[in-house]
């Protein structure tokens, strides 16, 4: 193993010391810096992508529950400081993007050589924490599960948080049409103003209505949804004759059901989208899936947006935000700010 640990042998990180809903069981500790085994690699954690997968991780909410005590979050960008057995293809002082299941959320963290890539130099650190884990997401279910073409409708829940309006940004590559739900008029003057959608919807105002009256009665072609509740329920009402549902998560907190005779009588298809395990079963997809996404943001066809970017000691702010839904886009955290 190549040692460049010369700078520090301890750093601050933010711990899950018990799971809580309140976040009262996460702690910004010291601790020391880790040091990488076979195939992985240390990086300097320059900016953090904070994701709602990492709020709910916190609570024991989610699908991944790692033992405590734990370091949250998923993404992290910053520079190499040294490699682990057998890693080639990377070297020391490297400008990288990275991600695994925890450990992004401190000064350093070790992550798998395999998650991690060279970072253009036209992607700041911020917009590459921001970037991967949703533009990814969007991609997988888009392109490669719902098989979008140029010219659809699209109907995006939830189009103000990083997942949805990373679809929102990608549509506009794929030619697609694409219906912004978001809650309140501040966020849908930003996404129109950042993404220039056909059209921001008010949920309040009927989502069903609104997208007949927009499509000409024949509904949307793709419904692209992270929420879940009461917009999958509105969705199945104006979703189009071989028409995608791709269901992405349940951030409103409810699952809702479907009755198989619904699906029959209006000839629509509900796909399951999870990003991650699609790129573990298919990891030749998966590298190809991720180097495309930095390609485009390097070549400013797609546009991360950071919402703000906050020390991690203001981690509580960060977390308040997002679990207040405030946030249009991605909150990322900075290490060493």
């Amino acid at each position: 193993m190549t040692d460049a640990l010369t700078m520090s042998t301890t750093m601050q990180a933010l711990e899950v010391q018990a799971l809580s809903r309140d976040f009262s069981g996460c702690h910004f500790v010291e601790m020391p810096v880790p040091r990488p085994g076979p195939g992985e690699v240390l990086i300097r954690i320059e900016a953090a992508g904070l994701g709602f997968p990492d709020l709910l991780m916190t609570r024991g909410e989610y699908q991944v529950k790692p033992p405590l005590p734990f370091v949250p979050g998923m993404e992290a960008a910053g520079t190499v400081v040294a490699l682990g057995d057998g890693v080639t293809g990377l070297r020391e002082g490297q400008r990288v993007l990275s991600g695994a299941k925890t450990g992004g959320l401190a000064g350093y963290g070790v992550f798998p050589a395999s998650a991690t890539m060279a970072l253009p130099d036209a992607l700041s650190f911020p917009e590459a924490a921001a970037l991967r884990a949703a533009y990814v997401t969007a991609w997988v279910a888009l392109v490669r599960r719902g098989q979008a073409q140029a010219g659809e409708w699209l109907l995006v829940h939830g189009a103000a948080g990083g997942v949805g309006l990373a679809a929102v940004d990608l549509a506009r590559h794929l030619g697609l049409c694409v219906i912004a739900v978001a809650s309140n008029a501040e966020k849908r003057a930003t996404i129109a103003r950042l993404y220039a959608p056909e059209q921001v919807i008010d949920p309040g105002e009927g989502i069903r209505e609104q997208v007949l009256e927009i499509t000409g009665g024949q509904g949307v072609d793709l419904v692209y949804d992270p929420v879940g509740g009461d917009a999958f329920d509105q969705s199945v009402r104006c979703i189009a004759f071989n028409g995608r549902l791709l269901v992405i998560g349940f951030a409103s907190g409810r699952i809702p059901a479907l009755g198989a005779n619904i699906a029959l009588i209006k000839g629509f298809s509900m796909v399951g989208v999870r990003a991650g395990e699609y790129s573990r079963r298919f990891p030749d997809r998966g590298a190809e899936d991720s180097g495309t996404i930095v390609r485009l943001a390097a070549e400013g066809v797609i546009r991360p947006h950071v919402d703000r970017a906050l020390p991690l000691s203001r981690w509580r702010e960060a977390f308040d935000a997002m679990a207040s839904r405030a946030v249009v886009g991605r909150t990322v955290l900075l290490p060493h700010g």
